[in-house]
C-alpha cells in the first residue's frame, strides 16, 4: 500500500478527535491562508447578496420591519444552505469525506490568526509605539481606536482574545464534535454574517436579524463552555463569580458569560464604555482585580491556550470511551 493510501486509510476510519488535532495542527502549522481564504469568497458572496435583497434604512416605509427581517432570512439562507448542504454531501463520500473534514476544520478555526493578531498588538506596546498599537487592536475590534491608551488598547486585545477565543476556535469545535464539518461551517458562517449585518444600527437592526439570532442560538451551549473552561483554567472562584455577577448584564448573551469569565480568570478590569463610530456606549464592567497592561495580552492567549488543551483532552477521553 502506498503512502498516500495509507493516508487515505488512516482519515476514513479516523474519529473526529483525530481529524481535529490535524486540522488544529494544520491551522498552527500555516495559520490562514493568504491567498484564497474560503471566509472571504463567502463574505464577497455575503455582500453581493446583501447587495441585492437590503432595502436601504427607511426606503420601504411602515413595512420596513417586516420586510427587512424577510429580506435578512433570504440572504442568511442563501448564503448559508448551499455550502453546507454541498459539504454535507461531499463528506459521505469514502475516503474524501474525512480529508474535507480536516480541509473544513482548517478553513473556519483561527487559533493562530488570533496569537498572532494579539501578539503584533503586545509587541507595539512592548516597543512604546501606540500608534501601531491601537491600529493593530484595530483590526481584532470594532470600536474607535484612536484615542485609547495603552492599558485600553491592552484591555481591547484582551477582550478580543477572550471572546474570539469562543467564535475562532471553540464554537467550531463544539459543532464539528457534534455535527462533523458541516456543523462547524454552518457555525462558522453563520458567526461571519454576524459580524458582517449583527448590528443594531438603522442599516442592519431588521436585516441584521436572523443572523445575529441564529448566532445567539449557535452560541448557547459553546459560549458557556468555554467560560467554564477559562474557569477552570484560570482563577476559578474569580471567573465563576464574574461570570455569575457580570455575564447577564452584557449586551450579547453569549459575549457576556465569555468574557466575564475570562476576565475573572485573569484577575483583570476589562469591559466598561468605549467609542463605536464616534458615538460613546457605556458597557458594563468585567472582571476584577488590576487595570490591563501589555503582558496581559499574553496571558489571555494562554488561557485560550490552555482551554484548547482540555478541550482536546476531554474529546480524546470521549473517543477512547467510544472505540
Amino acid at each position: 500500500m502506498t503512502a498516500g493510501a495509507s493516508t487515505a486509510a488512516l482519515l476514513a476510519a479516523a474519529p473526529a478527535w483525530c481529524v481535529a488535532v490535524l486540522a488544529l495542527a494544520l491551522d498552527w502549522a500555516l495559520g490562514e491562508p493568504r491567498r484564497w481564504h474560503p471566509l472571504v469568497g463567502f463574505g464577497n458572496c455575503a455582500q453581493a447578496l446583501e447587495h441585492w435583497l437590503r432595502v436601504p434604512a427607511g426606503a420601504d416605509g411602515p413595512q420596513s420591519a417586516a420586510s427587512g427581517s424577510l429580506r435578512g432570512v433570504a440572504a442568511a439562507s442563501l448564503a448559508v444552505a448551499p455550502p453546507v448542504a454541498l459539504c454535507a454531501l461531499l463528506c459521505r463520500v469514502p475516503f474524501l469525506g474525512p480529508a474535507l473534514s480536516v480541509a473544513v476544520l482548517y478553513a473556519v478555526v483561527g487559533h493562530r490568526s488570533l496569537c498572532d493578531h494579539a501578539r503584533a498588538v503586545r509587541e507595539a506596546l512592548d516597543r512604546g509605539d501606540l500608534t501601531e498599537g491601537r491600529r493593530r487592536v484595530g483590526l481584532m475590534v470594532s470600536r474607535d481606536t484612536a484615542d485609547m491608551s495603552a492599558a485600553r488598547v491592552a484591555g481591547a486585545a484582551a477582550e478580543s482574545v477572550l471572546e474570539n477565543g469562543n467564535d475562532a476556535l471553540f464554537g467550531a469545535l463544539f459543532w464539528f464534535f457534534v455535527a462533523g464539518a458541516p456543523g462547524a461551517l454552518l457555525y462558522r458562517l453563520v458567526n461571519t454574517l454576524d459580524a458582517m449585518w449583527g448590528y443594531r444600527t438603522p442599516c442592519y437592526l431588521y436585516f441584521g436579524w436572523a443572523a445575529a439570532r441564529l448566532d445567539d442560538l449557535l452560541n448557547l451551549i459553546p459560549a458557556r463552555l468555554t467560560a467554564a473552561s477559562y474557569a477552570l483554567t484560570g482563577s476559578l472562584r474569580t471567573a465563576l463569580r464574574c461570570w455569575r455577577a457580570q455575564g447577564v448584564r452584557w449586551e450579547s448573551p453569549n459575549a457576556g458569560p465569555v468574557m466575564a469569565a475570562g476576565a475573572g480568570a485573569l484577575g483583570l478590569k476589562l469591559g466598561g464604555g468605549a467609542f463605536y463610530h464616534g458615538a460613546w456606549r457605556e458597557r458594563p464592567a468585567l472582571g476584577e482585580g488590576r487595570e490591563p497592561a501589555a503582558i496581559d495580552i499574553t496571558r489571555a492567549v494562554r488561557l485560550v491556550q490552555r482551554s484548547l488543551l482540555v478541550w482536546i483532552a476531554v474529546a480524546g477521553v470521549g473517543a477512547l470511551l467510544d472505540a
